[in-house]
């Protein structure tokens, strides 16, 4: 079955943006490590790393653990499997989405 460049390109540019919005909600320090995690030097530790954040989101019932886990892990997986980049950005981007419309609808209940 044949690749698509372009489609690999967009999924990998919607990768970064999703990068990119991610540091910029969140403390400095906080957002130079992500930025160090997403080089291709930091391979041995993201991999792990987020094998270790997808099952702590599936296990998101206990304390300590959250379902922020799950596309935080895929998100560091997609950076090295192309074949997750499509699918986990276009979920992340929906979750994003339906995030912000429940931000809305509660700043405008709360008027």
């Amino acid at each position: 079955m044949a690749q698509d460049p372009q489609r690999h390109e967009k999924a990998s540019r919607r990768l970064e943006r999703q990068f990119a919005q991610i540091e910029r909600s969140i403390p400095g320090w906080l957002a130079r490590m992500l930025n160090f995690l997403r080089q291709p030097a930091a391979r041995l530790i993201r991999v792990p790393l987020g094998i270790l954040l997808i099952i702590g989101g599936i296990f998101s019932f206990l304390p300590v653990l959250g379902i922020w886990m799950l596309p935080l892990g895929l998100l560091f997986l997609a950076v090295d499997l192309h074949l997750l980049r499509g699918p986990v950005t276009n979920a992340v981007t929906r979750i994003q989405t339906w995030l912000r419309a429940r931000r809305r609808a509660k700043a405008h209940k709360d008027e």
